[in-house]
């Protein structure tokens, strides 16, 4: 049997296979692990491109359609809508199913060999507060994983995937707290692990807690970009009547990964000229007009994006947007972006204190803090993390890399 862990990210994709007696993530684009969750659909070629040839080709400017953050509509209502792509319709669940078909058929290439079994990563919760939705989420990525040739299909939490990966180079036993902070979500496990229990198939009792919430990196994006790049294309200006202000919801969902191609619309642009002759600021909606029009949507988040991870080492940036209007610059200062995300980071410190009390420990008998997970590299999200486990030693994953390789580690065991 064909075997292999398969981390599906809101931002990110890796898959691994078991080499001799230990896990590997095979390269998926090139010779990188990673694949970005992307896909490109190219009208004049009539075929997708995938992870960072899609993201290139939009980049280029070929016509076409980006479609990014997709695991962020399972759960949702999202998952059996469909939306146009040039001439026809495609619903959502057929897009997955491309994606991940992709991810598998590289992997098999990859590994010389069908693979017909997977562990699927999951977070602890797909949708926060709401059991059903929950899992109908699990339900519609087994479904898929089944559609595009898995004949056995598992789910594993993706902090304990972080867990048996870190598992592997302790020494001796100790309590981790595993902080998963990735594209969509912040997960979180304590777990008790060590050498002897390795090979255990049944890991129940050494999971103490196992929670998470659905912030991510994306939503860093979304703040960053309300707070510093949407006030040029007129988020919160005036409007002619007094007391009114530009509809907030066009900037919201522009500045939301997911949601960017539903203002692609006529409907949506007949909507965007009224605003503009009834706003005070009818240069700053011309802009927005002219984003929504030219479908620059994406390229404006991949710059906020990248604006949010300089801010990891800059206190400011100014980052030229001249592709929207000539000699448009926008300011991104790490301590507006701190203060317009500070309820994330305080929703994740809320989430660590959640699991501390349901292991019943207080928080100086965690041994190890292991990060995982992208948005780990944010300076406030590591304050949030390490300022509620002060004493506890700090062990840096594979940011990318971790969830996939605890993933076949349970492949391994489940179905050697």
């Amino acid at each position: 049997m064909g075997y292999c862990g398969l981390d599906f990210g809101t931002s990110n994709t890796t898959l691994g296979i078991a080499s001799g007696n230990a896990a590997q993530l095979v390269a998926l684009e090139g010779t990188e692990e990673t694949l970005p969750s992307a896909i490109f659909f190219d009208f004049a070629a009539a075929r997708p491109e995938f992870g960072r040839a899609a993201i290139e080709a939009y980049a280029r400017g070929a016509d076409g359609r980006l479609m990014r953050s997709l695991k962020s509509v399972l759960g949702t209502e999202l998952i059996d809508q469909d939306t146009l792509l040039d001439k026809h319709r495609i619903g959502f669940r057929d897009v997955l199913k491309r994606l991940l078909g992709e991810i598998k058929a590289r992997g098999e290439q990859a590994a010389g060999r069908p693979l017909d079994a997977v562990v699927h990563g999951r977070p602890v919760h797909f949708v926060d507060g709401d059991e059903a939705a929950d899992q109908r989420a699990e339900a519609a990525l087994a479904e898929i994983a089944r559609d595009i040739g898995f004949r056995h299909v598992s789910f594993q939490f993706e902090p304990i995937a972080a867990a048996l990966d870190y598992e592997q180079q302790v020494e001796s036993e100790e309590v981790a707290l595993i902080a998963d902070i990735g594209g969509g979500t912040s997960d979180f496990s304590i777990v008790r692990i060590g050498p002897d229990r390795r090979r255990a198939a049944d890991r129940t009792a050494d999971i103490l807690a196992n929670d998470g919430i659905r912030i991510g990196g994306t939503d860093f994006d979304r703040l960053l970009s309300l707070k510093c790049a949407m006030p040029h294309l007129g988020y919160q200006s005036a409007m002619k009547k007094k007391g009114l202000l530009a509809p907030n919801g066009y900037f919201t969902d522009l500045s939301t990964w997911a949601k960017i191609n539903f203002l692609y619309t006529p409907k949506v642009m007949a909507e965007i000229r009224q605003v503009q002759r009834e706003s005070t600021r009818p240069d700053l909606i011309g802009r927005l007009s002219h984003v929504l029009e030219d479908h620059l949507g994406h390229r404006l988040a991949m710059t906020v994006e990248r604006a949010k991870i300089g801010l990891s080492d800059s206190d400011a940036l100014d980052v030229p947007l001249d592709w929207i209007e000539r000699r448009l610059v926008a300011h991104f200062r790490r301590a507006d972006f701190e203060t317009a995300t500070d309820e994330l980071c305080r929703g994740i410190a809320g989430m660590i204190r959640r699991c501390l009390a349901d292991a019943g420990l207080a928080a100086g008998r965690i041994d190890a803090v292991f990060l995982t997970g992208g948005s780990t590299l944010l300076p406030n999200v590591r304050r949030a993390i390490l300022g509620e486990l002060p004493d506890s030693r700090i062990v840096e994953g594979d940011k990318f890399g971790s969830v996939g390789l605890g993933l076949t580690l349970e492949s391994m065991l489940r179905y050697r």
